[in-house]
């Protein structure tokens, strides 16, 4: 039997060394002193939760992503959370419980069982914020230039921008009469634009053919604004709520537009991301060179009903630390001034309340103050301390 190194982490799963913890650091105060100007108050949920709780409208992605684990107290069953947003949405509906619109932020690690999504990393640092109690597309929009903001505060750019609607599918599917499991298969191949596969399994389904050219359809509908027209067409026939997803879409395009101008649009109507936890506009925020999302959103209404207050719902999410990667900002890393093991505690104490960073030097320590990051040290002329040029 062979033993690893004790260095090595586990897969997807990374420790954070000075130079980029710092930088994280400097973005995270960045995008959570943006979101309190726009109102959002910061929430801190606990990273283990009874699993219930982490599992609310989630479906079965995000409980295969869930680390579980046995609580020693109670016997019940516990996860590590793997999304914090159906703990924000506790925290609305069970502790706050107001009427008005309810604006939260937050920024926390979570864990994945298998690396996924952004980073294709397993522990990440994940930031967003939420907004409760209204369900206009004004809420949608309000979120969605947050996040326009929160991705160019963090030096990322440009930015697509995919935008879709949960409702399209859900009002189709019903309407053509699918069960739960076929329902699933078709959405699955959806997700993979897998147009043979899906003709074959609604001709196996012998479905009516207005219902199979219009399930068929979606998996074209995607481009840009035109896309809503020409999906007028190709679904005409549809229940009702299919038009009104696609009113809704081109009225946040054309808002997006004006406030938005920097953000390239897309649209994608067989976009079914968080299908079983949305309910209805679905986003993703995209850059060039990163095959995967790197922000995250939607509407999800209703989420909150479990813990004791329905409330419309609309947010985001991102990870810190691809936004780090992506926006390449530089590290603003503070200059230091190296202070002799002798030098006056007074001095040091009131150059460290003027904000400036020093360190000490330990007796018969190795290494020259320039390792340590100084560019000055404090020096002692005529009986007094002074800061001096690192020579």
């Amino acid at each position: 039997m062979t033993t690893s190194p004790r260095w090595l982490l586990p897969d997807g799963i990374e420790e954070i060394l000075p130079a980029p913890a710092r930088q994280l650091e400097q973005l995270s105060r960045r995008l959570l002193d943006h979101f309190d100007r726009w109102g959002y108050d910061l929430v801190m949920p606990p990273l283990v939760d009874y699993l219930e709780s982490l599992l609310v409208g989630s479906g079965h992605d995000l409980d295969l992503q869930t680390f579980k684990l046995v609580d020693q107290i109670s016997g019940r069953t516990l996860g590590i959370r793997a999304d914090m947003t159906p703990q924000v949405a506790r925290i609305d509906a069970h502790h706050l419980r107001t009427a008005a619109p309810t604006r939260l932020c937050y920024l926390g690690t979570v864990l994945h069982t298998r690396p996924d999504g952004f980073a294709g990393a397993r522990s990440l640092l994940q930031v967003g914020a939420e907004l409760y109690g209204h369900a206009g597309i004004e809420s949608d929009l309000e979120i969605l230039r947050l996040m326009a903001e929160a991705l160019a505060l963090a030096g990322v750019a440009p930015v697509y921008l995919d935008l879709g609607h949960v409702g399209i599918y859900r009002a189709l599917v019903a309407d053509a009469g699918l069960d739960s499991e076929r329902e699933s298969e078709l959405f699955d191949a959806l997700q993979r634009k897998a147009k043979p596969e899906i003709h074959d399994l609604l001709a196996a389904w012998a479905l009516p053919a207005e219902h199979a050219t219009r399930l068929l359809a979606l998996a074209d509908l995607h481009g840009s604004a035109q896309v809503l027209a020409t999906a007028r067409d190709a679904l005409a026939g549809a229940p009702e709520a299919v038009f009104a997803a696609i009113d809704t879409l081109d009225q946040v395009a054309r808002r997006v537009a004006e406030q938005i101008p920097a953000v390239t649009l897309h649209f994608d109507l067989a976009e079914l991301r968080g299908y079983h936890y949305h309910t209805g506009l679905v986003f993703a925020a995209y850059t060039p060179g990163r095959g995967q999302a790197i922000a995250l959103g939607g509407r999800y209404d209703g989420i909150g009903q479990v813990f004791g207050q329905a409330r419309p719902a609309t947010g985001f999410s991102t990870d810190l630390r691809t936004l780090a990667a992506v926006g390449n900002l530089p590290v603003e890393a503070p200059a230091a001034i190296f202070a002799p093991a002798d030098a006056s505690d007074e001095v040091i104490a009131e150059l460290r309340k003027r904000g400036e960073r020093v360190i000490r030097e330990l007796p018969g320590q190795a290494g020259e103050p320039a390792e340590l990051g100084c560019d000055r040290r404090l020096v002692e002329r005529n009986g007094k301390w002074e800061v001096a040029p690192l020579q």
